[in-house]
């Protein structure tokens, strides 16, 4: 009690409880700013619009010159549909089925936009028969040039399939192709958004009522998260103008991330002024020992976490590039929030934040873990059987990794249940190969001049007689016959190793031996296939860059943070451990296909391709949270002349009620995602949930205090040559030694 009153009469000293002594000497100017901020952002953002990446914008490599040449010549006008028909009775050639189709061309012919229709019963017959006849493909493309009977709707044809699907009930009748797709995974992604939302909000509020025992104290950081969240997806309109943002993606990582972040940087803050009331301290010294102490801990995980974030800077990748820009601005938020309305709110509310409380709930708080207390003592006891333990767990579960196949699902990763799935699943069986094709973009003076022409041909004999590429090879060209583009079916699912060594075939031998030996053409292999190549290449490249660059920074700020080589270095080695960790469950779950009952997915036999890096990037950045946490109690125990033994089973035992529901809460919010529809959504919550998991438990409780207690006093080792750095009282967000 005589040091928190030393600390109010001396005044806080670091960053952080400036922050927090101003916002509770100022609370309705915080309040108040705080949600004029939130709203000003919306408002701001709203109008300024976000922008959003293009399809050919966002693929890299060949894939990507192969793409935005094909916008460019508007080949492209259009998005290309086809319609299934298929019976297991009658084959095509019978009148019943032939009339089928006749009425779903009609019913095609009459809708605005609807051009470029190709059936084989049909002049010129560019429509598709399978093999066995009992299936029929017919193609169109929507929206490809104005048309005199109105806007393009496709709702409109979407509806006339429907109608008639309904109408023969002995065939199957079903729509896919490029905008069936967007739209079904644009709907599905809505739907998917709001499921989070609808169910990380209740879950978060639950676990905070059993973390805290009342509820306008579980309310408060809900809320936090929340306006955070707000505030970030209306600033996302701003560097999106530098930075196109993946709609979609980015901002189910804000909330995401948002909702994780938020709500244990409140947590942190609560519980830590919850002890200090407590312990009996007034409000006003409760309030500023929190600010000085959980309140820099916030500030130094929220700098770790956008440290981190700031290596999808590195990937060269614009997807993953926005992706880390809502993911910076959330963080950045919420820490801002966290500092300064948060005090505020608290110093307003003073001890009815405990109002609502609930019998039986949140009677232990302010006092160490007692469960936790003797589990770490055991640890402390056998510091080395621990370790080894503890150790051999975590590369246990890490040596799937190394099996990690990524690859970009497309099409084969489409919700269950969806009827466009099924619709795909059934033309892959009919027509194998020519769901999603190869497409060769040439450009040249002229396309349709005869050497051009001789090539052509001489690639389409070549690539049918090669056995892994496929009918149908179709051309078109621009109205200038500068450029063309030449489909070609590949064999495989689009994304396996059978479908990328028809590429490479492709791209190495047939193209270059064909129309690229004709002087003056210029070719681009792309699609689907070439895209996650090209894309899983460009990550490969460049993930060596990105660890070095997340390692290293991440080294220097713990380097200065705690002026130990030792932590630093310790601190990096488990959050690899954490990661390596979700990398092998994810490969286990993902890949081989353990959880596939469970979660409810199709595995397509590889992990999606921007996952590791991201996870990677995002894991450590949060799992440092706890580290901060906990090594800033350690910190303040030794600095009081505790043996670090002594003050780490006292540091984890006190944070251990913190640290676990603020890891329940994140494994709780990220479970959350690994139950929504696709695919790349299920994989993120589950790689996400399980590190969090790992890294609070096996590390921190295990691992971590095994470790400090081999390592003693070697903990705070620094080099002689390192003294310049600045002292922990030098800091701008260091705590006075009283404060703890």
């Amino acid at each position: 009690m005589a040091a928190t009153s030393h600390t109010t009469a001396r005044g806080p000293r670091n960053l952080a409880a400036r922050m927090g002594r101003w916002s509770a000497g100022h609370r309705k100017l915080a309040i108040l700013g705080w949600l004029a901020f939130v709203l000003a952002a919306l408002v701001l953002g709203g109008a300024t619009g976000t922008k959003t990446l293009g399809d050919a914008d966002s693929q890299p490599g060949e894939a990507g010159r192969a793409a935005k040449l094909y916008a460019s010549a508007g080949l492209d006008s259009g998005d290309p549909e086809s319609v299934l028909v298929e019976s297991r009775t009658l084959r095509a050639s019978d009148p019943k089925f032939v009339a089928t189709v006749r009425e779903v061309e009609r019913a095609l012919a009459r809708q605005p936009g609807v051009g470029d229709l190709r059936s084989p019963y049909r002049r010129g017959g560019r429509g598709r028969i399978s093999e066995d006849e009992h299936s029929v493909l017919i193609g169109f493309r929507l929206g490809a040039r104005p048309d005199p009977r109105g806007s393009v709707s496709f709702e409109s044809v979407l509806d006339a399939v429907d109608r008639a699907s309904r109408a023969h009930p002995g065939f199957y009748i079903g729509e896919y192709g490029d905008a069936s797709v967007d739209k079904a995974i644009a709907d599905t992604n809505g739907r998917d958004f709001h499921r989070a939302e609808l169910l990380s909000i209740p879950l978060s509020l639950a676990i905070l009522l059993l973390a805290f025992g009342a509820i306008v104290a579980a309310f408060v950081p809900v809320l936090l998260a929340l306006t955070a969240v707000a505030a970030a997806i209306g600033l996302l309109a701003f560097p999106s103008q530098i930075w196109p943002s993946a709609d979609d993606a980015a901002n189910s990582v804000i909330l995401l991330i948002g909702l994780a972040v938020g709500v244990d940087y409140s947590l942190f803050y609560i519980r830590r002024e919850r002890e200090e009331r407590a312990r009996g301290n007034g409000s006003e010294a409760a309030l500023t020992a929190a600010a000085a102490t959980s309140g820099r801990a916030v500030l130094l995980s929220g700098l770790t976490v956008l440290i981190a974030m700031a290596g999808m800077f590195v990937t060269g990748n614009k997807e993953l590039t926005s992706v880390g820009v809502g993911a910076m601005l959330v963080v950045a938020t919420a820490v801002l929030g966290s500092l300064t309305v948060l005090p505020a709110l608290l110093s307003l509310l003073g001890d009815r934040i405990e109002r609502g409380r609930l019998p039986l709930l949140g009677r232990g708080r302010g006092r160490p873990s007692a469960l936790m207390g003797r589990v770490v003592d055991r640890v402390l006891r056998r510091p080395a059987v621990s370790l080894l333990l503890g150790g051999g767990v975590l590369i246990l579960l890490a040596v799937p990794a190394f099996a990690l196949h990524t690859n970009n699902a497309g099409e084969t990763a489409l919700p269950r249940g969806l009827e466009i799935t099924e619709t795909h699943k059934r033309i892959e069986r009919a027509f194998p190969g020519g769901g999603r094709p190869a497409y060769v973009v040439i450009r040249a003076r002229d396309v349709t001049a005869p050497p051009v022409r001789r090539a052509f041909a001489e690639l389409r004999r070549r690539a049918l007689a090669s056995g892994e590429l496929r009918n149908p090879v179709t051309v078109s060209a621009s109205d200038d016959h500068s450029v063309a583009a030449i489909s070609i079916g590949l064999v495989g699912s689009g994304t396996d190793a059978r479908s990328e060594h028809a590429l490479g075939l492709l791209r190495t031998k047939l193209v270059p031996g064909t129309l690229g030996a004709v002087p003056g053409v210029e070719a681009h292999v792309g699609g689907l296939t070439a895209e996650s190549k090209d894309f899983n290449d460009q990550l490969k490249r460049r993930a060596p860059l990105v660890f070095a660059f997340v390692l290293g920074l991440a080294f220097l700020f713990l380097l200065w943070a705690f002026r130990s080589v030792v932590v630093a270095a310790k601190a990096i080695v488990l959050n690899l451990l954490s990661v390596g960790a979700a990398y092998g469950l994810l490969v286990a779950v993902f890949q081989w296909g353990w959880g596939e009952s469970l979660l409810n997915f199709e595995s397509t036999g590889g992990v999606t391709s921007w996952l590791p890096l991201f996870l990677f990037v995002v894991l450590f950045g949060l799992s440092m949270d706890y580290h901060v946490f906990i090594l800033t109690r350690v910190r303040e125990a030794v600095d009081r002349g505790f043996p670090t033994e002594t003050a780490v089973s006292q540091a984890i035992s006190t944070t251990a009620g913190t640290v676990t529901s603020a890891a329940v809460v994140m494994v709780g919010v990220f479970a959350v995602f690994a139950t929504l529809s696709q695919i790349e959504l299920k994989q993120l919550g589950v790689g996400l949930a399980s590190a969090i998991l790992i890294d609070a438990t096996i590390v921190r409780v295990v691992v971590l205090p095994a470790a400090m207690k081999l390592l003693g006093r070697w903990n705070w080792y620094l080099p002689r040559w390192l003294d310049w750095l600045p002292r922990r009282s030098e800091l701008p967000c260091a705590p006075a030694a009283a404060e703890a």
